[in-house]
């Protein structure tokens, strides 16, 4: 079980597999108001870079599941890096289904809401560990400005215009579900340009190593064209937000 290869390739270097920063994350930790020893768990925990400092930050306990092999071990170094290895675990395996044997009190899937089928099958699926009162985090991107044609819209790497809501309607989409919005954090074009960009120079340095490699061919094109279609495209339109949720 893992995630495709090139993922692997090309976000090796990366702590945070997504467009929020590392100050973004302690914001999001702040604003929750974590109390020590809260049970957290991540579906799609990538690196573990969330549980990791709020572990350290907030001395919450923390569960993590994400079907990357490599980046499910760099979380673990991570934790044993950052001095949190007896407060977290990190699980190898797919989080789709995933529900956790003891209640928690946050309950988040950032970037990965595919695992339950969409935004309201991942809710349900990250209600199902919540205890009564506790908060679900949902990370999902929305349009900064919408797309004007949908070859605009492909130039983010989306299907379609349809695929994303503006962030008026995404918040409204909480509500109509039945939850209230409670907090919010927003990735900014600088944070896309950390999670975008450092994957430039992963991609040159591995292309160095692995000159023979099945895939030196797609990392090549990724690396030849990324950069306009990144600055055309994914910066100009694209936007995520972690949301902090509650059931009414």
């Amino acid at each position: 079980m893992d995630i495709p290869r090139i993922f692997n390739i090309t976000e090796s270097a990366h702590h945070i597999h997504n467009p929020i920063t590392p100050e973004k994350l302690a914001t999001l930790g702040a604003a929750l108001r974590l109390e020590k020893g809260t049970r957290v768990l991540d579906l799609g925990s990538g690196s573990g870079e969330m549980l990791c400092t709020w572990a350290r930050d907030h001395s919450i306990i923390g569960t993590g599941v994400d079907m990357s092999q490599l980046f499910s071990e760099q979380a673990k170094l991570r934790a044993v890096e950052l001095g949190v290895a007896d407060r977290v675990k990190f699980i190898h395996g797919d989080a789709a289904g995933y529900v956790s044997e003891e209640k928690v009190g946050v309950a988040a899937c950032i970037g990965a809401s595919w695992i339950g089928g969409g935004v309201a099958g991942t809710l349900e699926l990250l209600a199902r560990s919540l205890r009564i009162g506790g908060i679900i985090l949902i990370g999902e991107p929305y349009w900064r400005q919408l797309p004007p044609t949908e070859d605009v819209a492909k130039g983010c790497l989306a299907n379609s215009i349809s695929d994303f809501l503006m962030l008026p309607e995404l918040l409204a989409s909480f509500n109509h579900l039945g939850y209230d919005v409670i907090e919010m954090v927003l990735a900014d074009q600088d944070g896309w340009d950390r999670y975008e960009a450092a994957k430039w120079l992963t991609m040159r340095r591995w292309l160095e190593a692995n000159p023979d490699d099945e895939l030196v061919k797609e990392v090549r094109a990724q690396l030849t064209t990324e950069p306009e279609r990144y600055a055309s495209y994914t910066r100009e339109y694209l936007g995520l937000g972690v949301f902090a949720l509650m059931t009414r």
